[in-house]
């Protein structure tokens, strides 16, 4: 849950080549369009927008992957994912980083109802933009890991879609690369150094006085049979979300007979950095290439 500064490096460290987009941009790389600032829903004229890659070449239909920012919820920015986003594009994907709304002023469910309606647009305009809309993949880091398994275990779940568009398109994901996203509110107070003041924010009181908002935002309390394939890459030593969270939602989906994968990275914290984020970049792009690329 913490600042956007301790997005995983598997987003920052990206090296790429080609023209710069812009000063604060990453280089675009040979092969790959990249179009920013496309408006996917307009929730209380927020006009929440996706910057979107994808290969320049073939006629597809590609597998696509969303991308989730983190920062506490009430922070952070969709261009913090550029960088895996080509990335991705470069590996034959159409990727996607994505704006939500923020708290305090937007509070649970609203992220939630936009995530959903940003996966429900892409569908939508999956002919548009070469997709299959049924190669489908999440991933975040930390709030946007949350909000990326909440994708994953909610399906089909009426009052989580919100009216952000495209009603008739779905909000399922094919499978979820978790980065650090906690599992359970109800036992992050205490284990995570900024849980006091994000969680309230961000539900409307603490444990005392939302204790029903903490339950039912908790990815764990959602498990079915039915949740997305799901890798967590989690830390040890993260002070800002605790390690244990990851292993009890990979317990539940096992449980659940859901395909689930733990990487533990030893002595990590929150925010990965030189062989930890080279693991973990590693982890995700062969996550979604067995579950969104047809085997040869």
């Amino acid at each position: 849950m913490r600042h956007p500064a301790a997005l995983p490096l598997v987003i920052m460290s990206v090296l790429l080549s080609a023209p710069v987009l812009k000063a604060d941009d990453p280089p675009l790389p040979e092969g790959v369009t990249f179009e920013k600032g496309i408006e996917y829903s307009n929730p209380d004229d927020q006009h929440l927008q996706v910057n979107l890659a994808r290969p320049k070449s073939g006629d597809g239909p590609f597998p696509a992957i969303v991308c989730i920012h983190g920062g506490g919820f009430r922070a952070g920015h969709r261009d913090g994912y550029n960088g895996l986003c080509l990335k991705l594009a470069q590996n034959g994907y159409v990727a996607m980083t994505i704006s939500y709304r923020l708290a305090p002023k937007y509070q649970f469910p609203a992220a939630v109802h936009d995530t959903k309606a940003a996966v429900r647009w892409l569908r939508a305009h999956a002919k548009d933009y070469k997709v299959d809309p049924h190669r489908i993949g999440v991933t975040g880091g930390s709030a946007g890991g949350h909000l990326a398994q909440f994708l994953g275990v909610t399906a089909g779940v009426p009052m989580f879609e919100g009216d952000g568009g495209n009603p008739e398109q779905s909000s399922a994901v094919a499978c979820v690369v978790n980065v650090y996203g906690p599992s359970d509110f109800t036992k992050s107070y205490g284990k995570s150094v900024d849980a006091a003041e994000v969680l309230p924010l961000f539900l409307g009181g603490d444990l005392k006085t939302a204790h029903h908002k903490h339950i039912i935002s908790s990815p764990l309390y959602w498990v079915t049979p039915n949740a997305a394939p799901t890798l967590c890459i989690h830390g040890t030593e993260d002070k800002y979300v605790a390690h244990e969270q990851a292993v009890w939602l990979i317990d539940k989906l096992k449980a659940a007979d859901v395909e689930a994968e733990l990487l533990t990275l030893p002595g990590a914290g929150h925010g990965f950095k030189g062989d930890d984020a080279a693991k973990a970049d590693q982890a995700l792009l062969a996550y979604f290439a067995k579950h969104l690329k047809p085997a040869k």
